[in-house]
């Protein structure tokens, strides 16, 4: 009986130990597994192509070695749905969706899509990745609540989908981790300005203080997808590089919020896009395309490795950008 009760032990502790390392968490970075096959496809963004609808918003579907992933949900309820169907993308599979920030633009079609795929699948978009203070009141100057998310997050909740918070870079699976809270080294204000915030420390204003990113760790580099970035596109990718692998940055791809960025700006964050070694860039959503062709003449890239993002568009670790008809 001892001997049946240390070998549940070690059958416990093994299994703890190769989670563990599974993970990511345990291990050097040049021990870590690096992801070999990667697939983005962009789902909701203005520029659409000859399919799919564009809007003021954000949403990608993420293939990474089999693990397939949405990275926000766009703006309207109905987008991301649509946008599916026409491009033939299949989310009924899909489980897991992070939520880059609060506002309504990368959150309002998450209900839909739950409640939707959820009839063919009860797991599918059932499990929601945030930073914590998402959920935080955004108080208007009439006293309404304007952070969507707080009514999403119950009745998300009520479809039997979860919430979990992601404070710290954080390995979600093998090669794949999200920034949680990105320190703002930099001073990129990334925001309106405009709003406020209620945290524990009282009203102040809102610099999106849960915005968070996905890191992947590839063979060729980091992949970064952002939401808007409003933690600074900078910050974030120093902050990947520091906390999850010293490699240079093979690609970045989603909003950078960089539309109404000065000539300064856009020179400053050009020079550090090069230090860090960019080699492919889709600015989608409040990028701005003024801010992409500006990057990509100032970063060194062309057309084939620098363009503005498109519905149906997106990335693939071995052929590179696609660009679709109207971007290329």
């Amino acid at each position: 009986m001892r001997f049946r009760n240390y070998l549940a032990v070690f059958v416990l502790a093994s299994v703890a130990f190769g989670q563990s390392v599974l993970c990511g968490q345990e291990l050097n970075p040049s021990e870590r597994p690096q992801i070999r096959s990667l697939n983005v496809v962009i789902l909701s963004t203005m520029l659409t192509d000859n399919k799919g609808v564009g809007e003021w918003g954000f949403s990608a579907l993420v293939e990474a070695d089999g693990h397939r992933l949405l990275f926000d949900t766009g703006a309207r309820p109905q987008t991301v749905l649509l946008n599916a169907r026409e491009l033939g993308v299949n989310l009924s599979d899909v489980s897991e969706v992070i939520l880059s920030h609060h506002h309504g633009d990368h959150t309002g079609g998450l209900l839909t899509l739950r409640r939707e795929y959820q009839k063919r699948n009860p797991q599918a978009l059932s499990r929601a990745y945030v930073g914590p203070g998402i959920f935080f009141s955004r108080p208007r100057e009439d006293g309404s609540e304007s952070n969507e998310t707080v009514e999403l997050k119950t009745l998300y909740e009520e479809s039997g989908g979860s919430f979990v918070t992601i404070d710290k870079p954080t390995a979600i699976f093998p090669g794949a981790w999200l920034t949680g809270t990105v320190p703002r080294v930099h001073p990129e204000r990334n925001w309106s300005g405009k709003g406020k915030v209620r945290t524990p420390e009282g009203l102040v204003e809102d610099t999106l203080p849960e915005d968070m990113s996905l890191v992947l760790e590839t063979v060729r580099g980091l992949v970064i997808i952002s939401g808007c970035g409003h933690a600074g596109i900078i910050n974030t990718l120093e902050f990947a590089r520091n906390s999850v692998r010293k490699a240079p940055v093979h690609a970045a791809l989603g909003g950078f919020h960089l539309f109404a960025a000065d000539e300064p700006t856009i020179e400053w964050t050009a020079g550090k896009l090069r230090d860090m070694g960019v080699t492919n860039l889709i600015g989608a959503h409040c990028t701005g395309v003024e801010a992409v062709y500006s990057l990509r003449q100032r970063v060194g890239l062309d057309r084939r490795t620098c363009v503005v993002g498109a519905v149906g568009a997106g990335y693939d670790l071995k052929k590179g950008i696609r660009a679709g008809l109207i971007a290329h």
